[in-house]
This record gives structure tokens, sequence and C-alpha cells, in this order.
């Protein structure tokens, strides 16, 4: 049993450098954080539906979609307060800011 679990774990830590050294993690947070940001902008009530989407799911699925992708949902949390909008344009942006930075392909920033 112990020797299948590191497989898996081993696996997927393969998986989850590979996605980030290639770029595609970049794009896919992109991606999330555009359409949070288009979900702002255009209908807040979709930004409400994704957080609700996520709380519906069962308990092992919903941790694995709060581990996958974390500062996604912890910006979902944060809007989803009742913490004043300034404080949550800041949080939220500076996690966006920050998860875009930290999968930013190294190759293309030429180091």
């Amino acid at each position: 049993m112990e020797r299948a679990f590191e497989t898996v774990t081993a696996g997927m830590g393969n998986l989850a450098g590979f996605l980030a050294s290639s770029g595609i993690a970049f794009v896919i947070f992109g991606l999330l954080w555009a359409a949070f940001a288009i979900g702002l902008i255009w209908g807040q009530g979709s930004v409400d539906a994704a957080w609700d989407w996520l709380r519906g799911l069962p308990w092992i699925i919903q941790g694995l979609v709060w581990l996958i992708f974390l500062p996604v949902t912890v910006g979902l949390w944060v809007w989803e307060t009742s913490w004043p909008l300034v404080l949550r344009l800041v949080l939220v942006a500076g996690l966006a800011g920050w998860s875009l930075l930290i999968f930013f392909p190294r190759a293309a920033a030429g180091s």
C-alpha cells in the first residue's frame, strides 16, 4: 500500500512540476482569474453561483478542488465574506497577481 501511495504522489508531483514549468498552469490560472474578473464586472451573480456550486460539492471533491485551485477558491471565499468592498477587491487582486507571478514560466522570464 505504501508503495502505491508513493507512486501516485510522485506522479502527481511530476504532473504539477510539468504544468508549472511548461506554462500550462499559468494559462489555466490566467483563464480562471479572467473569468473571475468578468464575473465581477458583468454579473456578480455568476461569482455567487460558482461559490454555491463549490460549497455544494461532496466534501472529498470539494477538498480536492480547494487544494488544486487554492488561490482562486480563497479568492471566492474572500469575495463572499461581508468585509468592506475595497478590502475584498485588494485581497482578490493580490491573490490573482501573486498566483500568476508564481506560475509565470521561468523560461519566459529569462532566468
